[in-house]
């Protein structure tokens, strides 16, 4: 059976920081791409960062220069270190794990989804 599961979020004020976790089990870690996207009141799902098996990162704009996306393969672990947090970062943040991926920041691309964890960050 396959589980992601966050944690890691929480409250802070602008220019904080956060490392959300996502522990992930019942696939073979190190093949699949994975993914952190995040979804805002009345917004669509967007995607923040991904990894993929060989260990390229994308992020999108918004993001890039503040969140780092990495991995522990031995811990099936994927992290999201987000720095200089923004009033706009404020979201359900949600790992997301696929098989075969092209668009790595496109949602429908992956199968496995954890259940999400709360971030808010206050001006």
């Amino acid at each position: 059976q396959v589980q992601l599961v966050e944690s890691g979020g929480g409250s802070v004020e602008a220019g904080g920081s956060l490392r959300l976790s996502c522990v992930s089990s019942g696939f073979r870690y190190n093949r699949w791409s994975m993914g952190w996207f995040r979804q805002a009141p009345g917004k669509e799902r967007e995607g923040v960062a991904s990894i993929d098996p060989d260990g390229r990162t994308t992020y999108v704009d918004s993001v890039k220069g503040r969140f780092t996306i990495s991995q522990d393969n031995a811990k099936n672990t994927l992290y999201l270190q987000m720095n200089n947090l923004k009033p706009e970062d404020t979201a359900v943040y949600y790992c997301a794990a696929g098989r075969y991926v092209a668009d790595h920041l496109r949602d429908i691309e992956y199968e496995q989804w954890g259940q999400g964890t709360q971030v808010t960050v206050s001006s």
